[in-house]
């Protein structure tokens, strides 16, 4: 089949993100009005005057019809404007930015911790298939497809932070300022995210190994007398990786914004905390600038994925 170039490739996908993203800022603006609550008495308290209400109504355009509101918000945001936070007034995108490293940190380490346990185990419960080992590792991925991240989450604050003290229970510093104290807060949210990761991985590392251990080149490499630990990592792996890669590319995608309960859980400034306490104040232009953003960043991601693809496998090409 007659490959792409990348740039017509690249403009392609590009495009094709324009829809997508203009159906996510619907979802995201009138989706958080349907939840109960007005942000202005939020703000003001119950015991509020009708004349002060009105007035901060009109202050914050909230006076004024669904459509023209989502209109002139959007309008602001194709210019850069993501509006002021109702609850605090500074500027929703500077808030957006300072989260989102806070939840990259965090999702990089859970990524490489994922990877690190679901890697060696799925390719050794390929290789050792109908053995304990194959058995076992299963059971875990199992286990870990099973359990809420936040009872994980809430298991290892027992464990560590409580039984055995060795680690804070939540918190954060950057890791400018001191990074054996962040590093320290870093485990216990990163483990909980990484080994929910691990388990799907896990399982897509097993399945892809065992149908390519199955094929004739490995047969042929085998007949050679290629030694076994190359068939596997430098044959067999190497052939199983593409299933792989979509699977982290989609993980990542909603790492960035799916960290909503472990953030909540382990006290991590993160996007998802952002938007839960934008979410309880009805803090509408930080909800709505969370929700792009992050939709933004995962169909970026997928797309980075399927450029990795022909990195890893040129014979895929970009079609």
């Amino acid at each position: 089949m007659e490959q792409a170039p990348v740039g017509k490739f690249l403009l392609s996908r590009l495009l094709s993100l324009v829809p997508i993203l203009f159906g996510t800022s619907l979802v995201a603006f009138f989706l958080i009005r349907l939840i109960p609550g007005d942000p202005v008495i939020a703000l003001l308290g119950l015991e509020a005057n009708d004349d002060a209400i009105a007035a901060l109504r009109s202050s914050l355009a909230l006076d004024r019809s669904l459509p023209v509101q989502y209109l002139a918000w959007l309008g602001n945001v194709l210019t850069g404007d993501f509006g002021r936070s109702i609850q605090g007034g500074r500027q929703v995108f500077p808030l957006i930015l300072g989260a989102l490293g806070p939840t990259a940190l965090l999702a990089v380490a859970a990524l490489v911790i994922s990877l690190l346990i679901a890697i060696p185990a799925g390719i050794v419960a390929a290789t050792r298939r109908d053995t304990v080992a194959d058995y076992g590792a299963s059971f875990a991925a199992l286990c870990g497809l099973s359990m809420p991240s936040f009872w994980l989450g809430v298991l290892l604050i027992l464990a560590f932070s409580i039984y055995v003290p060795i680690l804070p229970a939540s918190g954060y510093v950057s890791p400018l300022v001191d990074p054996l104290r962040f590093l320290s807060f870093l485990v216990l949210p990163a483990l909980t995210l990484g080994t929910a990761l691990s388990a799907a991985t896990m399982r897509m590392t097993r399945a892809t190994m065992l149908e390519v251990l199955r094929a004739d080149f490995i047969r042929t490499a085998r007949a050679k007398g290629v030694p076994w630990r190359r068939v596997v990592w430098r044959h067999a792996f190497r052939n199983a990786q593409i299933p792989i890669v979509t699977l982290i590319g989609i993980q990542m995608g909603q790492l960035l914004g799916g960290v909503v309960i472990t953030e909540t859980v382990f006290s991590w400034p993160g996007i998802g905390k952002l938007t839960v306490d934008a979410i309880f104040a009805r803090d509408y232009p930080v909800v709505q600038g969370a929700v792009l953003v992050t939709a933004v960043l995962f169909v970026f991601i997928n797309l980075l994925t399927d450029v990795v693809y022909t990195l890893i496998d040129p014979r895929v090409g970009l079609q």
